[in-house]
């Protein structure tokens, strides 16, 4: 563990690395068990899974979720689509833009995807997530998200 406090200070370059490295492996974990069981990267679900929580989604919309270009969002829709789990659909209050929506086998994928996600994240986080402290820790991350979010920091730029 990169992190320690001193005198009572976070040590917040090692809190950062254990941020970015916990993601990291957590995100290539489910992404190999996703993969294995369903044919899909958690990048995918988790754009159908959003996808099911907001019908009516445009790609800005996936891409102000997840803090990402619109680009990279436009080409991720294109993978789902070809896929047939979703479908783009002309935006009848502004016809430049389409609201993006799951097909029946997407609205499946993803029921199916979320049992496997939630069950591997439970496997992969029970012994250190499970008391107190791990409900302290997913608040804390929670208000830090809020925060960043509500202030726009982290934003592409591009």
């Amino acid at each position: 563990m990169a992190s320690k406090s001193s005198g009572g200070r976070v040590d917040l370059p090692g809190f950062f690395a254990d941020l970015v490295r916990c993601e990291t492996r957590l995100y290539n974990a489910l992404n190999e068990r996703l993969r294995e069981r369903h044919g899909i990267v958690t990048s995918q679900f988790e754009f159908l899974r959003f996808l099911r929580d907001h019908p009516g989604s445009r790609v800005a919309d996936l891409a102000a979720e997840f803090a990402i270009g619109i680009g990279a969002s436009s080409k991720g829709i294109d993978r789902l689509e070809k896929q047939a789990w979703v479908v783009r659909r002309t935006n009848p209050s502004d016809r430049r833009s389409s609201l993006l929506q799951l097909t029946d086998d997407g609205l499946q994928l993803v029921e199916a995807v979320e049992a496997t996600f939630t069950d591997t994240l439970a496997e992969l986080t029970a012994d250190t997530l499970d008391g107190p402290a791990g409900l302290a820790a997913a608040q804390i991350l929670s208000e830090l998200r809020t925060v960043l979010e509500r202030d726009q920091i982290g934003l592409p730029t591009g």
